[in-house]
């Protein structure tokens, strides 16, 4: 059960970090302009910082809600119908092929995904608006709770991910690795947001990444797990 949950924390934090070109794409605009709204002047790296890591956190911490919820409904319901764990791992597999598809840029099919959440996020949406402009690390906390239920596949995929997990602590900790995967690229871009993107759009690194995320998503299948099991 350790070694497992071990490569579900991790695995996590790979996706994370390999899909944190989807995430600049998302939130990217917003880190970014943080760091430029603040005048330039003594202490201005300080203040950078502090708004950068606290909108991140903010971000972070809405995933780990997220995951916890999900969870609270995927362990009890395993828990009645046994049958249906592999379900939940043919959905988590098959979400993650799908983000891999569409950042490979193979495939926008994950696009129909994100609209699920769309409903919710309009209700969302307008406290941000009451949030800005941000002023304060707790405004840059703010904001970054409820940017993190935007509407996005890579979040989705691994929420797949996390409510495979034992229990809800493991599910909230699994969404912890991956906030912490995207943490480097989101601080990036709040300091270097030209030359990263530069990077982020490059055809062959989306490419790798896809297919890494794709092989991470044939691994989560029930079929492979039966291999692996033998």
């Amino acid at each position: 059960m350790a070694s497992e949950l071990l490569i579900g924390y991790s695995g996590a934090l790979m996706i994370g970090f390999m899909g944190s070109a989807h995430c600049l794409g998302m939130c990217g605009g917003i880190s970014a302009s943080l760091s430029m709204a603040l005048p330039v002047g003594p202490g201005f790296r300080l203040r950078q910082s502090a708004l950068l890591l606290a909108f991140n956190g903010g971000r972070i911490a809405s995933y780990m809600v997220l995951a916890s919820l999900v969870a609270l409904v995927s362990t009890q319901a395993a828990g009645t119908w046994q049958s249906l764990g592999p379900l939940l791992r043919s959905l988590a597999g098959a979400l993650l092929i799908l983000m891999g598809l569409s950042l490979g840029q193979w495939w926008q099919g994950i696009q129909y995904v994100e609209r699920l959440g769309k409903p919710l996020w309009q209700r969302l949406s307008p406290l941000s608006g009451r949030l800005m402009p941000i002023q304060s690390p707790w405004q840059a906390l703010g904001l970054g709770m409820v940017w993190g239920w935007l509407p996005c596949g890579l979040i989705y995929s691994t929420l797949g991910w996390a409510a495979l997990q034992p229990s809800v602590p493991a599910a909230a900790l699994t969404m912890f690795c991956f906030g912490l995967g995207t943490l480097p690229s989101m601080l990036a871009t709040g300091y270097a947001a030209s030359q990263l993107r530069k990077w982020r759009s490059h055809p062959l690194f989306r490419r790798i990444t896809g297919a890494c995320l794709i092989a991470f998503g044939l691994w989560t299948l029930p079929v492979s797990g039966l291999l692996m099991a033998r």
